[in-house]
C-alpha cells in the first residue's frame, strides 16, 4: 500500500502568493483573515481522516482498527481525539464532559470546544501532517456543528465562523460518519460510561464523561439530523457508513473508502 504525493497545508494571509493559488485552497476568507491553503511549493503532507457520529456509534473502535491496518502496511499513523489531544485539551475535556459540570451556556460550551481544538491543531495535527503522517482524529469541527449547532440550536454559521478564525479552516481529507439509530447509540454510550465511571484516570480521579449522555432523545435526534445535513452539504468529504453491522463489517467498509478516496 502506497501513499501518493500530496501537498502540505500552510497558513497564509489573503493576498499573499500562497493565498492567490485558489485551485488548492479550501476556503475563501477576505483579507486579512487567515486562509488554510494547499500549495505545491511546500513539503508533502500527510492525510487527515476524522471520525464522527453519536456517542456509542463505535468511533473509537474503528479508529483503532484503521490505525492497525494502516500501520500493517508500513504507514505512519497518529491517533488523537477531541475534545482533548493535548495536555490543555484534556483539562478542557474534563470540564466539558464531567457530569458535575452544570450551568454552561451553549456559547460557552462551543467556545471551550474550540479552545481545545485550536491548541490541538497547533500542537498535534499540523505538525503530524507536516511530517507526512496519517492523522486519525476521533471528532473534529463537525462534532461541534452537530452537537452545539444542532443539539444546542446555535446553528451552523457561528460554528463555521469560529472554525475559520481559530483553526484556519483546516479541512479533513476524509470524514467517516458512523450512523446508527439514536436509541441504540445513546444506550450503548450510557452503558459504557456507567462501566467506566468507577475507573480512575491517570491522575487517580474518578473517570466521569457522562454529561452529554444525560440529554434527552430529542437532543440526540437534532445531533443526528445535523450530521446528516453536513454529509449532504459536503458529499465529497463526508461519507456516511452504516454502523449497524459488526465492527469487522464496518471496518471493511471503511478500509474500502480509505483506499478509494485517499489512494492508500
Amino acid at each position: 500500500m502506497q501513499i501518493e504525493p500530496y501537498v502540505n497545508i500552510s497558513v497564509c494571509r489573503a493576498g499573499s502568493p500562497l493565498a492567490d493559488t485558489r485551485t488548492h485552497c479550501h476556503c475563501s476568507l477576505p483579507a486579512p483573515r487567515l486562509l488554510a491553503c494547499y500549495h505545491p511549493s511546500v513539503p508533502a503532507r500527510g492525510k487527515f481522516i476524522t471520525f464522527e457520529g453519536l456517542d456509542g456509534s463505535g468511533k473509537s473502535t474503528q479508529v483503532e482498527k484503521l490505525a492497525r491496518s494502516l500501520r500493517a502496511h508500513g504507514l505512519s499513523v497518529t491517533i488523537t481525539r477531541e475534545p482533548g489531544g493535548t495536555t490543555t485539551g484534556e483539562k478542557i475535556r474534563e470540564v466539558l464532559l464531567h457530569s458535575a459540570t452544570a450551568g454552561l451556556s451553549p456559547l460557552t460550551e462551543m467556545a471551550l470546544m474550540f479552545a481545545s481544538r485550536a491548541q490541538h491543531v497547533h500542537e498535534v495535527i499540523l505538525p503530524a501532517l507536516a511530517e507526512g503522517r496519517i492523522v486519525l482524529c476521533d471528532r473534529f469541527t463537525d462534532s461541534t456543528e452537530a452537537y452545539q449547532g444542532g443539539g444546542r440550536k446555535l446553528g451552523t454559521k457561528p460554528v463555521l465562523q469560529m472554525h475559520e478564525i481559530l483553526c484556519g479552516n483546516l479541512q479533513p481529507d476524509l470524514t467517516i460518519l458512523l450512523d446508527n439509530e439514536v436509541a441504540f447509540s445513546v444506550e450503548r454510550a450510557r452503558r459504557r460510561n456507567r462501566k467506566h465511571k468507577g475507573a480512575r484516570s491517570e491522575k487517580g480521579s474518578e473517570r466521569d464523561e457522562n454529561r452529554f449522555e444525560q440529554e434527552n432523545r430529542a437532543f440526540f435526534g437534532r445531533v443526528r439530523h445535523a450530521y446528516l445535513a453536513i454529509a449532504a452539504r459536503e458529499p465529497h468529504r463526508v461519507h456516511v457508513v452504516n454502523a449497524r453491522g459488526t465492527p469487522s463489517e464496518t471496518h471493511a467498509v471503511i478500509m474500502e473508502l480509505v483506499r478509494k478516496k485517499l489512494k492508500v
